[in-house]
């Protein structure tokens, strides 16, 4: 039967291809910001962050976040990556809207005992404790230019067998604490490269109930605290990531599915056919209040270079109109070009205040892409705010983890920003969710981000 249902999948993946398994027709993101990845968490994106790491300043830092909202008691089947999901990130160092460099994460499962439906059949002390019954291991690949967009092109794995760190099931199953054993799944994989993987703190900090309750909510509580997310994490030197002229980067996540997926009674689904982008993620809440309800799982599937057609809701966007029309918020008029800097080219040189640029690449290819200028290093006094405090090594130019994205973008798209003067003044450059930080202080060392959280013994 299991022959007859592979040799199944084969014809059909080969019928995919005839008739043509186009990019774009299955698809999703972030914090569950479109309709298709609410049914899909482990492929969904929560968020991505690249900065110039302040420990190592010669470097930079990669964090993609996916699974939202995870709950630390989330057992017995607690949250992992998908092994039929293929992670990736993805750099343009050349301004075209290309990928120059594709970072890609593939994961594998072993159980060890299968006659228990414990994850830990005893304390565990170590990463490689015989009594972690569930284990997750990846591999590590760099791929090139991607102009077709293909995760099965050439490249080169860099690392492979590398252990992801366990689910934080409980004090009790981590008598020597949690955080000894997850920090062994920082690895040193060479020329420089650290990478970890494993569930963490979600980082991100956002009245979201308030926000999305017509703008008029808002409570000042952060309704992310207490809940995980599954971070890969990357530090690579910043000499393995310049182009050939330029120290500006472009960062994007994707996760890919197979194109078809079979279901057979009494047996696990089995997957074939070419891969389908069904996650993007890049610049934080673009599809969550830029791309409208019927162009968000097309956002998802699509790719850098042909965001010209979603440049009409960049130039008018909605959440502006709605600022007016219920906070009474006077904002900038249509066309937005000042939205569209921030948002499609990156930052170019403004008078009096960045004479030299801030993120903008040479020759750049109008593109939604979180850009990062390496050559600005890390602020002694970061600012949550980040450009709008005049710290230009936050946000929009890379994303730190302590960077306010909320109130920066609900502050920009009110025009409290040096683009439109006229209104950078009260209210507009006030508002904001009244949620500063996040939940728990972030670590000063890689992977930055703060252990998961687990349930509460009382």
């Amino acid at each position: 039967m299991r022959k007859l249902v592979s040799l199944t999948l084969v014809l059909l993946a080969l019928l995919a291809l005839v008739v043509g398994s186009v990019p774009g027709r299955a698809r999703a993101s972030s914090h569950r910001e479109a309709p298709y990845i609410s049914t899909d968490p482990q492929a969904d994106a929560t968020d991505l962050y690249a900065w110039v790491s302040p420990d190592r300043p010669d470097s930079v830092t990669l964090v993609a976040n996916y699974n939202p909202l995870e709950l630390g008691a989330g057992g017995p089947n607690f949250y992992r990556f998908g092994d039929d999901v293929l992670y990736e990130i993805n750099i343009d160092n050349t301004g075209d809207a290309q990928d120059d460099i594709v970072l890609q994460f593939r994961f594998h499962t072993v159980v060890g005992n299968g006659n228990t439906f414990l994850y830990n059949t005893g304390p565990v002390t170590s990463i490689d404790d015989p009594d972690l019954n569930i284990r997750q291991y990846y591999s590590v690949s760099v791929l090139g230019k991607g102009g077709d967009n293909d995760p099965e092109r050439a490249g080169r794995i860099i690392a492979e067998n590398i252990p992801v760190a366990p689910v934080y099931v409980g004090p009790q199953s981590f008598p020597e604490g949690y955080s000894k054993v997850a920090m062994e799944a920082v690895r040193d994989i060479g020329n420089g490269i650290k990478v970890f993987a494993g569930p963490r703190d979600d980082p991100f900090f956002i009245d979201l109930a308030g926000t999305f309750d017509l703008l008029s909510g808002i409570r000042g509580r952060d309704d992310l605290t207490g809940t995980n997310v599954h971070t890969i994490a990357i530090q690579i030197p910043i000499a393995g990531l310049k182009g050939p002229d330029d120290s500006i980067i472009g960062v994007r996540t994707t996760a890919w599915r197979r194109v078809l997926t079979a279901r057979v009674p009494e047996q696990a689904p089995d997957s074939a056919g070419p891969w389908v982008q069904i996650s993007r993620l890049d610049m934080p809440l673009v599809n969550e209040v830029v791309v409208p309800l019927a162009a968000k799982d097309l956002w998802n599937g699509s790719y850098p270079a042909n965001d010209a057609r979603f440049a009409a809701k960049v130039l008018d966007p909605e959440l502006a109109g709605l600022m007016h029309a219920i906070l009474k918020v006077d904002v900038p008029p249509a066309p937005r070009n000042d939205i569209a800097t921030i948002f499609l080219t990156g930052i170019g040189p403004v008078p009096g205040l960045l004479p030299n640029g801030l993120n903008q690449p040479k020759n750049v290819v109008p593109a939604s892409l979180l850009r990062l200028n390496m050559a600005i290093p890390p602020a002694e006094k970061p600012n949550r705010m980040g450009l709008l405090a005049l710290d230009i090594a936050g946000f929009p130019n890379g994303r730190r983890p302590i960077d306010d994205v909320t109130d920066i973008e609900l502050q920009a798209l009110a025009g409290a920003t040096p683009f439109t003067p006229a209104y950078n003044k009260e209210p507009n450059n006030k508002i904001g969710d009244g949620v500063d930080a996040n939940d728990v202080p972030f670590m000063d060392q890689f992977p930055y981000l703060a252990e998961p959280h687990t349930y509460s013994p009382k």
